[in-house]
């Protein structure tokens, strides 16, 4: 078990932990006032859902902006992970049909867009650093959403939640601390083409939503009526997104990310169709296909992208997140002008109209543009003796001490003795220190680590 631990990269294990304690909450959260409340506030329920999550990323930027060394933000972030353990263990056992279950809810996904902004911040410095951040976008999301639907059909909302949701909430809070920011300011390289290229992403990612927001409302409307048993979103339809997850994780790191807009953007014509096959009893599987296809697609987009420019722009923090606070900013637009109500025509126009500017924008952005980077994709570049130490040590999870051995093994010939001296240990202790090391690594010698070591440099 340990084995595949280490060798999984730690992005990835923190951005699944992240998404299976997300998904899962907001699968809650949606049916808060069941039995409790008509289909009309049930329905505004999901909205106010979406504004505490927008809230809780916006309630961290501004955290990680003015408060970054003062020991409140330490306070408000303990607080946070308190309510949300709270919420994680109340939620599953909770009454759905009680006012106090929808204050446990709203004060739920508030933590969980602050805990969200944290997420996003780290997976995109860790793009700074070389990390594979499609690999781990993609990864995670299909492993959380594959979990979650086992769980669903296995034990539906059962007790075995109550062990799940802490945990995912528990390796979430660990990977973080793990994962460690560089200590940068916000803004302190600050890229004027990145700063540029936020409004194109912007447009387009709310273009790509555009074409899934229809079917979203429509489904929750279904679903909320039928008591969550005729239509239910989290039925077979949503593995899906899996294969589409895992598309992303295969071609989003190569050259660049310069693949991502347009997969997007040929997955989203295949979305398009939803609104014309609506009508009928017998397409509604279909539609679900296709709409989880799509929306899988436009969170690919937005993930990927968002975390590549947010380091070069002047608030990075909330630029990181941008992607996941549109998505709730879309479900909120098109609820305000009952995009759910249109007739199919309209909204097949309106997505044609949606799929005409993404096409502009994506040229004008240079999205089509495939061959820019492939000499860098082809020879990533290397990195310094510190910088592939550091890399190793967050992959690993190495202490301080082991970090140091690591580094006498790998660019030193000296034996063992020499070494213990040089750091202040005895030979029993330094042994201890290469036993452990080597666990971690998954090596069996000194040559073991040293090959790590150069391949981590070189990026081969």
């Amino acid at each position: 078990m340990k084995v595949i631990y280490n060798r999984i990269p730690k992005p990835l294990w923190l951005f699944f932990s992240y998404m299976l304690f997300q998904l899962t909450i907001l699968g809650l959260g949606n049916r808060a006032g069941e039995g409790y409340l008509s289909t009309v506030h049930r329905e505004k329920v999901y909205f106010m859902i979406q504004l505490f999550v927008i809230g809780g990323y916006i309630s961290f930027f501004v955290a990680e902006s003015f408060f970054k060394r003062s020991p409140v933000r330490s306070m408000l972030q303990k607080l946070i992970a308190v309510f949300l353990l709270i919420g994680s263990v109340v939620m599953p056992l909770a009454n759905k049909g009680s006012a106090f279950y929808l204050i446990v809810t709203f004060v739920s996904c508030f933590g969980l867009g602050c805990l969200g902004g944290a997420v996003q911040q780290r997976m995109s410095q860790g793009g700074t650093a070389g990390e594979p951040l499609a690999l781990s976008m993609g990864g995670g999301m299909a492993a959380a959403i594959l979990l979650q639907y086992l769980f669903g059909i296995w034990r539906g909302e059962s007790r075995a939640l109550i062990v799940m949701l802490p945990a995912a909430l528990l390796l979430t809070l660990y990977m973080l601390r793990i994962l460690k920011l560089p200590d940068t300011q916000p803004g302190q390289a600050v890229n004027r083409t990145a700063t540029k290229s936020v409004v194109f992403v912007c447009l387009i990612a709310a273009s790509l939503l555009l074409l899934a927001s229809f079917y979203n409302l429509y489904i929750h409307h279904l679903q909320i009526k039928s008591g969550y048993t005729d239509y239910n979103v989290y039925s077979w339809p949503r593995l899906i997104m899996i294969p589409c997850y895992i598309l992303f994780a295969y071609i989003g790191d190569k050259r660049n990310g310069k693949l991502v807009p347009l997969t997007a953007l040929c997955i989203a014509l295949a979305g398009m169709l939803n609104c014309v096959l609506i009508g009928s009893s017998g397409t509604y599987w279909l539609n679900m296909c296709l709409f989880y296809f799509s929306l899988a697609a436009a969170v690919s987009y937005y993930y990927i992208t968002f975390w590549r420019i947010a380091p070069g722009t002047k608030f990075p923090s909330l630029w990181a997140a941008m992607g996941r606070i549109m998505d709730s900013v879309m479900v909120l637009v098109s609820a305000g002008i009952k995009l759910s109500s249109f007739s199919a025509p309209m909204v097949l126009g309106l997505n044609l109209g949606g799929l005409v500017l993404t096409i502009v924008l994506l040229a004008v952005s240079g999205g089509f543009d495939l061959s820019a980077d492939s000499k860098a994709d082809a020879a990533p570049a290397a990195l310094s003796a510190d910088a592939a130490l550091e890399r190793l040590r967050e992959q690993y999870a190495l202490t301080s001490r082991e970090t140091q051995v690591f580094y006498e093994l790998v660019t030193t010939e000296d034996k063992q003795a020499v070494i213990s001296e040089r750091l202040s240990i005895t030979v029993k202790g330094l042994q201890k220190y290469v036993t452990s090391l080597y666990r971690k690594t998954d090596t069996s010698t000194r040559s073991g680590l040293t090959d790590l070591f150069h391949k981590t440099m070189t990026g081969k």
